[in-house]
């Protein structure tokens, strides 16, 4: 009875060793993988340990390192300046005819409202509101705007004179983003805001490009 009492109870320190091992290295490595991330001082994984919630239907993280007013405005002014293009392009369903326009109206989608998710999650990272108000008279405006006026008119056309109307829009619209885009390149701090600068500047200059070939044709 007393040797296996002691074998029992050679086997229950033996095993208590190594969980006590395992939790040692699982605390470790832990702390090692902790060490390594960057978040800028912003978000509030680094505050509070808890990652900070990604916008509704989003799966974007906040953009990492130092950034300053400039990226925060780039994010503020950009977002509902692409949410606009969507808007111009959901006008297509239905009304434009041009093959072309047509597959123009899907990049734009497809590339636009991932575009606007990343810079809702970068601006809650960084503890800012996702509207700009800065005491200018309702916000900054923001070149390229189309007015309701001109939402009306696009509305109210179908086929070729859609098509036409959309391009000349479409071209204002993105020339404005290009120069806020640029402006980005010029005076942010944050490597992630000004890649997406970037890739601004060359995927809607393409597009201009495309939709001045189209208005020749058209």
């Amino acid at each position: 009875m007393r040797t296996f009492t002691n074998r029992t109870a050679r086997k229950l320190a033996l095993a208590g060793a190594v969980t006590a091992t395992g939790l040692l290295l699982a605390a470790c490595g832990t702390a090692d993988g902790m060490s390594g991330m960057d978040h800028g001082g912003t978000s509030a994984s680094a505050t509070t340990g808890a990652p900070a919630s990604p916008p509704a239907g989003g799966t974007a993280a906040p953009a990492p390192g130092a950034f300053n007013d400039a990226d925060v405005m780039f994010a503020q002014m950009m977002i509902p300046h692409h949410q606009q293009a969507l808007e111009m392009a959901e006008l297509a369903d239905g009304r434009a005819e041009d093959s072309e326009v047509k597959k123009l109206v899907a990049a734009i989608e497809r590339a636009q409202d991932p575009e606007i998710q990343k810079m809702k999650a970068w601006l809650m990272g960084w503890g800012r509101p996702e509207s700009a108000s800065h005491g200018s008279g309702g916000g900054h405006s923001m070149a390229g705007m189309m007015s309701e006026q001109d939402m009306k008119d696009l509305a109210a056309v179908k086929g070729k004179a859609f098509d036409r109307k959309f391009a000349e829009l479409m071209i204002a619209h993105h020339n404005g983003a290009v120069d806020m885009a640029k402006e980005e390149r010029k005076s942010g701090k944050n490597a992630t805001a000004k890649a997406l600068a970037d890739d601004v500047v060359r995927t809607q200059s393409e597009e201009v490009a495309a939709l001045r070939k189209i208005l020749d044709r058209l």
